[in-house]
């Protein structure tokens, strides 16, 4: 049993008078240490697994045990719970709050986790000078370039020191040589001891992990490790 358990997992969705089984009897577990790339084309179903996965959304069958606690059917609150204290997301678009310094997205998470002011501040500028950004703290996200606004996105997921990392396409707004640098973190953050689970359509930056996942039409079509 690992760390991550998915059991038999369906997803559908109406779209009118249509049904669309976005995942069908999906399994998979995942370990402690593990470095997974979830790929897949557009419609493929990989999105729609890494939420279900995250806990941003629910199954409409199976099971998904989350370090031995089945969180499948848990109330919206408790899904927000489970996911501020397990689980840091890194997004394509940053996902940073723009008229709030680097200092301040990254602390935010701390807010909704009760942390106080000092404290949260204090634990920011250490994830984010970790992350060589410490002189860049009060820079908003318009004054930093794309892959500085990317390493302010992972220490934000970081904060609260989360043994799960989630990246959607976290490369895909990034020129190459800053690709090649937040994949190296990304590296670094599962020798740590992070779970690192990321969802990508790119074959050289699945590259990167240790076991890839390919889904295609709601199903694992392979499942390979290295």
């Amino acid at each position: 049993m690992g760390f991550i358990d998915l059991k038999n997992i369906e997803k559908s969705y109406s779209m009118g008078d249509t049904i669309v089984h976005a995942l069908a009897g999906v399994s998979i577990s995942i370990q402690e240490g593990e470095f997974a790339a979830i790929i897949g084309p557009s419609g493929s179903g990989k999105s729609t697994l890494m939420n279900i996965i995250g806990c941003l959304d629910q199954p409409t069958q199976g099971s998904y045990c989350l370090g031995g606690e089945e969180v499948a059917s848990l109330a919206s609150d408790q899904l927000a719970l489970t996911r501020n204290r397990r689980i840091g997301f890194v997004f394509q678009n940053f996902n940073l709050l723009p008229r709030m310094s680097a200092l301040q997205n990254v602390a935010l998470p701390l807010v909704y986790a009760g942390v106080d002011k000092k404290k949260r501040l204090a634990l920011a500028e250490e994830k984010l000078t970790l992350l060589g950004l410490g002189e860049r703290i009060y820079h908003r996200p318009n004054e930093l370039s794309g892959g500085q606004r990317q390493r302010v996105a992972i220490a934000r997921a970081l904060i609260n020191d989360p043994p799960i990392v989630i990246a959607d396409e976290p490369t895909g707004n990034l020129d190459t040589k800053s690709s090649i640098e937040i994949m190296d973190i990304f590296c670094k953050l599962n020798q740590q001891g992070h779970i690192v689970i990321m969802v990508t359509h790119e074959p050289d930056i699945a590259a990167y992990a240790r076991r890839v996942i390919q889904v295609r039409d709601g199903k694992i079509i392979t499942d390979e490790v290295k």
